[in-house]
């Protein structure tokens, strides 16, 4: 039995009694009384609903981006300092039956007050955790109900009403579940995601992607970059280890963003506490890849990924500017971490957030996500009204390639241009 098959039966053999008790629920119940006996509940504070969290993300379908860890580690260095309020949403069939959790947020702004998913910025998926049954547990048109009753309720809660609301990033399934939310008012994201399935083993993945001519190609590199130095691929597990990688990683991307005239969000107050909360911390630390190639005594390219169940998440990554960078050290590491998550036995290699065109020369699955922008109140309006303009905008721009292309040369000419007037300034 290899390590994925294990845990798949440790997990099944969690989830059978809970399926057992909400069936014999729903057996005994139309859908329409499961309906009326759902008890919604909400919540701004983390700890008063950790246990019941916890428990109910052991067999929920969800990713890691709505584990609790995840959640409390962003409020607590990011969420607490920017006076984010968490707007947990619970519904309970017969009281102690947990049918979703709803991990929203409310962020103040200087106008106006949004409602989004708590970690939205830092997260690629943004969903709610579903009971393994959830679609036989509530239609569409039922959770459009509950949807409409939880805004109804914060509406009327002085401390918690929201001007509009900003939910992006969501796929369409949730584990093998229909995403309910894509049953709202939604639209498409700016931007796709991709994974892979992985295969038992390395070799066999690796030419069944790669074509003769490419995995000769990626031999000639390997050989180039060779002669910088050893080639290695470390995954230190040394505390100290783990945080030089990530201030390396975040130095690299910062690098990398700057030249295409793209904003750091890494340098804003709490992003770096956030990923070395996320890597120090025992409870976290099993979720956490953090990896390096190292060529001789150069960190040639660096990786923030996450493993969670069957997947491994590629999350954050950069390369150097040696003179190795021309041979590819990031997509080197790419294929290193691939054929990790093999030898973990790891099903699938999820690539995230983004239509990179790297990504389609590995994938076989496009995930499509959605957004759901809507006013409130009348203050919520125009601010509702502007994001509708600018997703719109964003997606026509990167689904169009000459759009795309023009957009990024004059990002990269400001950017150069903006650098050379601060040098003569100098």
């Amino acid at each position: 039995m290899t390590s994925a098959t294990a845990r798949a039966a440790l997990r099944n053999a969690e989830v059978a009694p809970q399926l057992a008790r909400i069936s014999a629920a729903t057996n005994a119940e139309t859908h329409e009384d499961l309906s009326r006996r759902l008890i919604l509940e909400v919540h701004t504070d983390l700890d008063s609903v950790e246990s019941r969290w916890r428990e109910f993300e052991r067999w929920a379908d969800c990713t890691p981006f709505q584990t609790f860890d995840w959640v409390a580690a962003w409020q607590r260095n990011i969420g607490v300092r920017e006076g984010v309020i968490p707007v947990v949403a619970i519904g309970c069939i017969n009281r102690d039956q947990i049918a979703f959790i709803l991990p929203l947020a409310l962020v103040p702004g200087r106008l106006t007050r949004r409602l989004c998913w708590l970690v939205q910025e830092m997260s690629d998926y943004t969903a709610p955790l579903l009971a393994p049954d959830f679609s036989r547990l509530l239609s569409a048109d039922q959770f459009r109900s509950v949807w409409r009753e939880l805004i109804d309720r914060l509406r009327y809660d002085p401390r918690l009403r929201p001007d509009w609301i900003k939910l992006e990033k969501m796929p369409q399934f949730v584990g093998a579940q229909v995403n309910p939310f894509t049953g709202l008012h939604v639209a498409l994201h700016a931007s796709g995601a991709h994974l892979t399935s992985l295969g038992k083993d390395w070799q066999t993945f690796y030419f069944a992607k790669r074509s003769a001519a490419t995995r000769a190609r990626d031999r000639a590199k390997l050989r180039n970059i060779a002669k910088y130095g050893e080639i290695r691929f470390v995954a230190d597990a040394d505390p100290e280890g783990v945080r030089a990688m990530i201030d390396a990683l975040m130095k690299l991307k910062g690098r990398a963003l700057a030249s295409k005239g793209i904003p750091n969000i890494f340098v804003r107050p709490g992003r770096r506490d956030f990923f070395l909360d996320l890597a120090s911390n025992p409870r976290t630390r099993h979720l956490v890849h953090v990896s390096r190639v190292q060529i001789g005594p150069a960190w040639a390219a660096v990786n923030f990924g996450l493993v969670f169940r069957d997947c491994y998440y590629h999350l954050v990554a950069s390369f150097g500017e040696g003179e190795y960078a021309r041979y590819g050290p990031g997509a080197l590491h790419l294929r290193e971490l691939m054929a990790y998550a093999i030898s973990r036995g790891l099903r699938r290699f999820d690539f995230t957030i983004g239509d990179e065109p790297y990504k389609l020369e590995w994938c076989d699955t496009h995930l499509v996500l959605y957004d759901l922008i809507a006013a409130v109140s009348y203050r919520g309006w125009p601010a509702s009204l502007y994001a509708h303009v600018r997703r719109s905008l964003k997606r026509f721009i990167k689904q169009t390639p000459l759009a795309w292309r023009v957009v990024c040369a004059a990002r990269r000419m400001f950017c150069q241009l903006h650098t050379r007037s601060e040098r003569n300034y100098c």
